[in-house]
C-alpha cells in the first residue's frame, strides 16, 4: 500500500488501535512487534524513518561495559543478550566486532571505580589494566553459555605493538573483547518497517507525517509533503519521539520533562593509513579526561566518536569545531605517528540520546536504561492513554519494544501470539552463513535472474537475502551502471526509490544507502540519481531541482559535505 492509499484509507476509517509517534528504532521495533501480533497500528514520523536520534548512533551493538561502573547490571545483562540476538537475527548487518582497549596505566582507577559505583565520586578518571581486567571478566560472565562472541584477551605491550605497529608505544597493555558492528543501522530499521507491513495489512507506516494536536478521542495529523491534515481516533498513543518526547507531549496539551538528552557527534574519515592501522578492530578507550571514545572500522572508512554533551534542544545538534578538534587530538593519542586533519573528514553527524532527565553531575553518569512513562485520561483530559518511551539504545531496542508491546497488548486485551527473540530481520531471513552456502545461493539466483555472480555478490553484501527481491526487479531489464558512481546501477536505485518509501532525494543518500556517509557522492551522482528519482516518483523539473538544492543544503549544514 502506497502513501496516498494509506492516507485515503485513514480518511475513510480513522479508527486505529495504536498510534506510534516517532519512527526511530524504539518506535519501529514496537511497530513491528505489534504488527506481528495482529494489532492495527499506525506509525508516523515528521521526518523520514530513522532520521533523528537513531541515525546518529556509533554503529555498535554493545553490552555497555562501562555501565558496570554505574551499577546498571540489569542493563548490561539485557544488552549483552540482545547484542547476541542481533548478530543472530540480522547477520547481513550486525557482525561480531573485535574491540581493543589501549591501556596507558596499570593501577589507575582502583579507588575511583568503587566510589563512582557508590555515587560518591563524579569526576571521571582514566582506568588502568587491573580495573579493565576486572570489568572484562564480569562482562564475559554475562554472556554465559550463549557464547556468540569469544572471551576477552589481554596482550602485553610487546605483543600489542607487534599486532598494531602504529599504536602509541606508551601503552602498558591492550585488551581485546568482542561486541557487535551494526554496519547500516538505518537499513536495519527500515527493513523492520517493511517486514511489519508485509506481515499485517493493518500495520501502516508513514514518514513525513507530524502530530499537530490531540483532544478528547482525536489526534490531528499533518502530511508534511502536501500540508493535508487527517484526524485519527486511537485507543492508545505511544510517544516514541526520542529526544523530542516532551515536545510531542506538548502537542497533546501536556507538560512533561522526561528527557535530559546528551549530544553525541561522530566523524567519518577517508584515511587509508588509519584504516590499515586499525585493521578489523574497533579501538575503544578512555581519553585523559575519562571520556569514552572510539575509532571504528566502517567499510573502507574510519568512524571516530563520540561526545557526550548536555543539550537543550535536539534540533540544534551539530558537530562543532571544538568536537572535531577533540576527536582529532584523541585519535592522535592512540596513533601518534599518523597525521589526521580536517581534510580527511568526508562526513560528520550528531544526534541526541533520549536519556531520562537526571540530576547527575556528569553526563557519563546519566542512566542509559529505558522505561515507560504512562499518562492517562484522568490527568491529561485525553480519552486515550499515552505511553512515553524514555531512554533506550540501539542494542536493546528489541527488548524495550517487547516490553512496550506486552503493555499495549494487555491494555487492548489481546494475547501475544508471536515473539521476536529468534525472528530474523529483513535480509537476515534464510541467510547463508557459510562460504559454501553463499556460493550455492548466489549461483541459484544467477541462474534464475540472468544477473552475474559478481553483481549478485555486491547486492548480497548490501542487502542480505533481500537481494532476491532486487534481482527479481532487475531481471529481464538492462542493469545499466550509473555513469557517475561505480558499483551502483540504475535499476538498483529505481528499486530503492519505488519499493522502500523514498520521498526525498536525501532519504536515498542518507538512509536507504551509505552513499553519503561513506563519502561516495559527487555532484554528478546527485544530479544523475535525482533524474532517476524524478522519473520513478513523478517529480516535475521544478520539484527535481528543489530536491537537489534541499539535499546539498542538508549535506553541507548537518554533515559537512560539500559537493
Amino acid at each position: 500500500m502506497n502513501r496516498s492509499e494509506i492516507i485515503s484509507q485513514l480518511k475513510k476509517n480513522p479508527q486505529v488501535s495504536v498510534l506510534i509517534v516517532g519512527a526511530g528504532i524504539n518506535g519501529i521495533g514496537t511497530f513491528r512487534d505489534l504488527a506481528l501480533n495482529g494489532v492495527d497500528v499506525l506509525l508516523i514520523d515528521r521526518g523520514d524513518f530513522c532520521s533523528g536520534a537513531s541515525a546518529a548512533s556509533s554503529h555498535m551493538a554493545h553490552g555497555g561495559i562501562r555501565y558496570l561502573e554505574n551499577g546498571e547490571f540489569r542493563l548490561v545483562r539485557e544488552a549483552v543478550k540482545e547484542r547476541n540476538l542481533m548478530i543472530q537475527n540480522a547477520p547481513h548487518i550486525v557482525h561480531p566486532l573485535p574491540t581493543t582497549i589501549p591501556i596507558f596505566k596499570r593501577l589507575s582507577g582502583i579507588l575511583n571505580a568503587p566510589l563512582k559505583f557508590l555515587g560518591w565520586l563524579d569526576k571521571p578518571s582514566e582506568r588502568g589494566s587491573l580495573i579493565i581486567k576486572m570489568g572484562l571478566m564480569m562482562y564475559d560472565a554475562y554472556t554465559g553459555s550463549q557464547r556468540t562472541v569469544p572471551r576477552h584477551v589481554f596482550y602485553s605491550r610487546t605483543e600489542s605493538l607487534s599486532r598494531w605497529r602504529e599504536l602509541n608505544p606508551e601503552i602498558v597493555n591492550t585488551a581485546t573483547y568482542y561486541d557487535g558492528l551494526i554496519s547500516n543501522p538505518e537499513r536495519l530499521a527500515l527493513e523492520q518497517v517493511l517486514d511489519a507491513e508485509a506481515e499485517n495489512p493493518g500495520a501502516r507506516a508513514l514518514n513525513y507525517v507530524s502530530m499537530v494536536s490531540g483532544s478528547g478521542k482525536q489526534v490531528l495529523l499533518r502530511d508534511e509533503l502536501t500540508d493535508e491534515t487527517v484526524e485519527v481516533y486511537p485507543k492508545l498513543v505511544i510517544n516514541a519521539a526520542g529526544p523530542w518526547i516532551d515536545f510531542a507531549n506538548h502537542s497533546l496539551g501536556m507538560t512533561t520533562k522526561y528527557i535530559g538528552g546528551t549530544k553525541g557527534s561522530h566523524l567519518v574519515l577517508n584515511h587509508p593509513e588509519l584504516r590499515a592501522a586499525i585493521g578489523g578492530n574497533e579501538f575503544f578507550f578512555e581519553n585523559k579526561d575519562g571520556r569514552i571514545v572510539l575509532i571504528f572500522p566502517l567499510y573502507d572508512q574510519v568512524l571516530v566518536g563520540t561526545s557526550d554533551i548536555k543539550i537543550d534542544h535536539p534540533d540544534d545538534a551539530r558537530c562543532t569545531e571544538e568536537e572535531i578538534d577533540y576527536f582529532l587530538e584523541m585519535t592522535a593519542r592512540v596513533f601518534p605517528k599518523i597525521k589526521i586533519t580536517r581534510e580527511h573528514i568526508v562526513f560528520a553527524f550528531s544526534g541526541v540520546r533520549p536519556l531520562a532527565n537526571s540530576l547527575a553531575k556528569t553526563t557519563g553518569q546519566y542512566s542509559r536504561d529505558h522505561h515507560i512513562e504512562v499518562l492517562n485520561g484522568d490527568w491529561t483530559g485525553l480519552l486515550y492513554p499515552v505511553y512515553s518511551l524514555v531512554g533506550g539504545k540501539w542494542t536493546s531496542f528489541r527488548a524495550f519494544s517487547e516490553e512496550v508491546t506486552d503493555k499495549a497488548l494487555s491494555f487492548l486485551g489481546v494475547e501475544r501470539r508471536k515473539a521476536t527473540h529468534e525472528l530474523p530481520i529483513g535480509g537476515g531471513r534464510n541467510y547463508p552463513t557459510t562460504t559454501e552456502e553463499r556460493t550455492k545461493y548466489l549461483a541459484g539466483l544467477a541462474a534464475w535472474t540472468g544477473l552475474s555472480n559478481e553483481r549478485l555478490l555486491e547486492l548480497f553484501k548490501r542487502y542480505g537475502t533481500r537481494v532476491e527481491l532486487i534481482a527479481d526487479f532487475m531481471k529481464n531489464t538492462e542493469d545499466t551502471d550509473l555513469t557517475s558512481l561505480k558499483g551502483y546501477s540504475k535499476q538498483e536505485i529505481l528499486f530503492l526509490a519505488q519499493q522502500e518509501k523514498v520521498e526525498h532525494l536525501d532519504d536515498l543518500f542518507l538512509r536507504r544507502s551509505m552513499l553519503a556517509m561513506l563519502g561516495l557522492l559527487n555532484h554528478e551522482a546527485v544530479i544523475e540519481i535525482a533524474e532517476l528519482l524524478a522519473g520513478a516518483l513523478g517529480w516535475s523539473l521544478q520539484k527535481k531541482n528543489a530536491e537537489v538544492e534541499r539535499t546539498l543544503r542538508i549535506l553541507a549544514d548537518r554533515h559537512r559535505v560539500r559537493l
